[in-house]
């Protein structure tokens, strides 16, 4: 069977080096979701990383007659797309959330400006991932869902560009420190202290427990119950009811606005000021970004006859609280 995969590989390439893109696209086809949510991963945008993968192939199958079969086809595609992310994070500061950029706002008044659309993380549906879910290998510290969760794509892009490659390679995907050392054109001494460096940042900032292992631990009638009740709640302007679901400490975010609100009472606050003030037709539809419970949002447009999407929000349990909703708004809905 290896052989038989390895013989179609290769005439693959050689069609594709003929010439032949549909035969470079058959190449490339298994590798498009898995290269695609690593350079999320590198850059926490689903923008830049459609843009950084295309990059990838643009010069992967510009490149291909140089592909000597040296590396696997794996780890040759990862290098290129790695450095691409490299090459964009020279160009760019680092993505966060609005609560690593400054301190809580006052829920009572108006939400602050947009900042520049390239300063925040954006979500990232699950339906991108590879729908095998099957994890790169036993060398791996994170499955594939795990590793899209905000709180670690948060912690990433705290981490310098290099050494959040080095994570990603080693942890995320498996592949060996020799792997990761030919990828960045360094030694693999300098990768693992490089990746020791990495772990000691990223686990200050990771919560104990990821949303996989409380997802998994709550069971699907209890989450079922948490986004009915959600759903429930929020197309009723019912805060009360969203009061009951908070743990006291919960967080609610809204990029690209730099406001956010900290402490249920705050959130409750901010809820009944402007999104659940009576005034809007709320739709909600349950899905999942970054491995975790999330809503499509929409709300009724009389002119267009129509629900429009004004906001996708991630939500974060802890145990069967919510903790988080980072409401990630459609811009053109700001200051609706």
């Amino acid at each position: 069977m290896l052989t038989a995969t390895v013989t179609e590989q290769q005439r693959l390439i050689d069609a594709a080096n003929a010439g032949d893109e549909r035969a470079f696209e058959e190449l490339v086809a298994p590798h498009r979701r898995l290269l695609q949510a690593h350079c999320y991963r590198m850059l926490g945008s689903t923008h830049d990383a459609e843009d950084a993968m295309q990059e990838t192939l643009l010069r992967a199958w510009r490149s291909l007659s140089a592909f000597a079969g040296r590396s696997s086809l794996r780890s040759w595609l990862y290098k290129i797309a790695t450095n691409a992310c490299l090459r964009t994070l020279e160009r760019r500061r680092a993505r966060v959330l609005p609560a690593d950029r400054g301190s809580p706002t006052d829920p009572s008044v108006p939400l602050k400006a947009p900042m520049a659309e390239s300063t925040w993380i954006e979500p990232y549906l699950d339906e991108l991932l590879d729908p095998s879910g099957v994890a790169a290998g036993p060398e791996t510290r994170f499955e594939q869902r795990e590793s899209v969760e905000l709180a670690f794509i948060a912690a990433l892009q705290h981490l310098p560009p290099r050494q959040r490659a080095v994570l990603i390679l080693r942890d995320v995907l498996g592949f060996s420190g020799a792997e990761v050392a030919d990828a960045l054109e360094t030694t693999p001494a300098s990768v693992y202290s490089a990746l020791q460096r990495a772990h000691e940042a990223v686990d200050r900032r990771l919560p104990q427990r990821s949303q996989q292992a409380t997802l998994r631990a709550l069971g699907d009638p209890r989450l079922q119950e948490i986004v009915s009740a959600y759903v429930r709640a929020w197309e009723r302007d019912d805060v009360d009811a969203l009061a009951a679901m908070l743990t006291e400490d919960a967080i609610l975010a809204m990029p690209p606005t730099p406001s956010w609100y900290r402490g249920r009472d705050a959130v409750l606050i901010g809820l009944r000021t402007h999104p659940l003030n009576g005034e809007l037709r709320w739709r909600l539809t349950p899905t999942r970004a970054n491995g975790q419970l999330a809503m499509l949002a929409r709300i009724w447009e009389p002119a267009l006859d129509e629900f429009m999407l004004v906001h996708t929000a991630v939500l974060t349990l802890r145990d069967d609280l919510i903790s988080r909703i980072d409401t990630f708004i459609e811009p053109a809905h700001l200051h609706g």
